[in-house]
């Protein structure tokens, strides 16, 4: 730090904070450090008794905090995104629209390994409604190193290392299999829970069949929806390992290429998710998404709604947070749930 005299002070950046007192009305800081001083900060400093004041000189090659705070948001900031005010060195970044928050993850963890640089974020691959907040971002010290700002620049390279992408699938076919609810002995309670789940993001059961118990009803089924505008297949019931549940293998004889049937987490280990060659996704649901809060149905949904297409890379790495504590009341998504630090 340097000192210099008030009246010449216009333009830098105070090293400390600045008290002001005015008796009976006012004690506290007036100036924070880090503030840079502007021509009408000239008068208020000398009537507080600042004839002099200590400042950090802005070197060539330095950059002041908030300076660097705005090429941070610039490295985070994408469409759909909005940014509040930079308030001592920190911008904050916020949902403007409902979507998919989405995150390069390996170019986040190396620009925050850059030292005296930091983004965090909210975890990615989750469903965010509009105002919530994604990020926050500034520098450490007061005054950076202009080439520590250009390593997180190249690291980035141009693109936005956060994404928010707008739901796109609108039309969701259900199947409903299982003797008892083709033959009336008991009510559909599987599909209004479908109905709520789904229509979170958009999207309507447009087409709804039940089905009799057998691999050749079920397919038939699936064939029929495939036929109609729907934009994703939800098969429910049949689904367990037991001789008698056909909805996998009807799934396969389809012609959908399973990407998974099986995922670590519970509630939901016979999950099946599969696609078609246009590129349409269809579900098997186990029975837990019926009664559930939080299932692997809650964790792949917001992906899929985006048209996301998973991979058997991303099941894989759900084991870590796969497991539902079941806490009394559920917080979902307010918890780790389906949340790993590492996916």
């Amino acid at each position: 730090m340097k000192l210099i005299k008030t009246e010449d002070a216009v333009g830098q950046v105070l090293g400390h904070d600045m008290t002001q007192i005015i008796p009976g009305e006012f004690k506290g800081a007036r100036f924070k450090k880090g503030h840079i001083v502007a021509a009408e900060d000239i008068p208020v400093l000398l009537s507080m008794g600042k004839e002099n004041i200590y400042i950090f000189e802005l070197d060539e090659g330095k950059v002041h905090e908030n300076d660097a705070a705005e090429r941070m948001c610039a490295l985070c900031l994408n469409e759909g995104m909005s940014r509040g005010e930079v308030s001592e060195g920190k911008i904050e970044i916020f949902a403007e629209r409902d979507g998919l928050f989405r995150i390069d993850r390996g170019k986040l963890n190396a620009v925050n390994a850059v030292d005296e640089l930091m983004i965090a974020t909210r975890h990615g691959d989750t469903a965010v409604r509009a105002g919530d907040k994604l990020a926050g971002t500034r520098v450490i010290p007061l005054v950076i190193e202009e080439s520590k700002l250009a390593e997180a620049e190249r690291i980035v390279g141009g693109k936005p290392m956060l994404a928010l992408l707008p739901y796109k699938l609108r039309r969701a076919g259900v199947v409903t299999t299982g003797s008892e609810v083709y033959h009336g002995r008991i009510e559909d309670k599987f599909t209004p829970v479908l109905e709520r789940k789904l229509s979170k993001f958009g999207i309507a059961v447009s087409q709804h069949l039940v089905v009799d118990d057998g691999l050749d009803n079920i397919r038939a089924a699936i064939d029929e929806l495939r036929g109609t505008d729907v934009d994703m297949i939800l098969c429910t019931g049949g689904m367990s390992v037991d001789p008698d549940d056909n909805t996998p293998g009807a799934i396969r004889a389809s012609g959908a290429r399973i990407v998974t049937y099986g995922a670590p987490v519970l509630p939901g280990a016979m999950f099946l998710l599969g696609y078609f060659d246009d590129g349409r996704p269809i579900m098997g649901l186990p029975g837990c998404v019926m009664y559930a809060k939080a299932t692997i149905f809650d964790l792949a949904l917001p992906r899929i709604a985006a048209g996301v297409e998973l991979t058997r890379r991303d099941f894989t790495g759900m084991g870590e947070g796969g497991l539902c504590l079941g806490c009394k009341p559920c917080v979902y998504p307010n918890c780790g749930f389906g949340k790993s630090a590492f996916s």
